[in-house]
């Protein structure tokens, strides 16, 4: 049916329709274009800020970029969702580890300047497998490895995986049951092909920015984020269009990578530290650190009281004490409870 076979009313309607929407879809398209120009800026502007420090190694076709310094033992540093190896980095614990042992800390795939191919689906598993290849090309021998946070799933799938390598683990503010997560419907959806590509590359990153300062409150609260985090961390490194879709599939695969997990957890043997904020209002420790302390019989729960998430940067002394503790054969104790930690300003 062509247009002349309407009535004469109808296509007026239609036709005044289409120029009552006209300017709004074309001021759409123009903030859209802008937005991404602006991401675009941006974006290049941090990766000149913050070039590769470390460097990079090809496995199965996925190139990852990561920091190796200090001599002596191995430990392994695995970051948490939505970071980067600079985490370590900027928290003092990289140089306090560097000390004693030789330490190696990735990008995890789509962190920094790692890859992520989307003809993977990068789970726990996937990234522990990833992971102990390059290790192995490395020349890594029995490692503490130590994970925070999603990163803390990794290095369980590396423990599970490959037992008799693993040394033992260390397991800060980790998520470890599956667990009602508010986060997953509201930024799991910019992962999606298509629709997800449109939001990364326009306004994902200009709202990431604005909820920012909210966002890191939360993660230390109920401490105060530390002067060198907020000086030093590089902001608009993880709102790249490509570091959000890690991030955003992270966030997708949390609740199944924790459910798929969790049924393996007694078969972790080797000996195992469990860290976490007692305050943590990020992921709660009742509900994770101390279950896994419950179901683990060699293993050490260590809780921070008046510490939040990110305890890496609140007390990387006490978090160096615990891989120096996983670095010895001395089996671990029961519960722990820490000095709180000196607020930040």
């Amino acid at each position: 049916m062509s247009i002349d076979d309407h009535p004469p009313s109808r296509v007026k309607a239609d036709r005044s329709l289409v120029r009552r929407r006209a300017p709004w879809l074309l001021g759409t398209g123009v903030a859209l274009a802008a937005a991404a120009m602006y991401v675009q800026y941006r974006s290049k502007l941090a990766e000149q800020e913050n070039p590769p420090a470390g460097k990079f190694i090809a496995v199965d076709g996925v190139r990852l970029h990561y920091l190796e310094r200090g001599q002596g033992k191995p430990v392994v540093l695995l970051h948490g969702n939505g970071t980067m190896a600079k985490d370590f980095d900027v928290s003092g614990l990289l140089d306090l580890a560097s000390d004693k042992y030789r330490v190696i800390v990735f990008d995890r795939p789509g962190y920094g300047y790692s890859e992520r191919p989307r003809t993977t689906i990068w789970g726990p598993g996937a990234q522990a497998q990833l992971l102990y290849q390059a290790l192995q090309r490395l020349g890594v021998e029995q490692p503490v490895v130590v994970g925070h946070s999603w990163g803390a799933m990794v290095a369980v799938a590396l423990g599970l995986a490959y037992p008799e390598y693993v040394r033992s683990l260390v397991l800060l503010s980790g998520y470890y049951y599956p667990t009602p997560r508010l986060d997953v419907p509201l930024l799991s959806p910019a992962a999606l092909p298509l629709i997800g590509d449109l939001m990364r590359y326009t306004i994902s990153p200009l709202i990431g920015r604005l909820i920012w300062p909210a966002m890191v409150r939360k993660i230390f609260a109920p401490a105060k984020p530390t002067a060198r985090f907020k000086n030093e961390f590089p902001v608009w490194m993880t709102l790249r269009p490509v570091q959000l879709r890690a991030s955003a599939a992270e966030t997708g695969l949390m609740i199944p990578s924790a459910y798929k997990l969790s049924a393996r957890y007694p078969e972790l043997r080797m000996p195992v530290v469990i860290m976490s904020g007692a305050s943590d209002l990020h992921i709660a420790s009742k509900l994770h650190s101390e279950r896994l302390h419950k179901e683990l019989p060699q293993s050490e729960l260590i809780l921070l009281p008046g510490a939040g998430h990110m305890i890496q940067h609140l007390v990387p002394q006490q978090v160096m004490s615990a891989i120096d503790k996983a670095a010895q054969p001395i089996p671990p104790k029961s519960i722990v409870q820490s000095p709180a930690p000196t607020e930040a300003v």
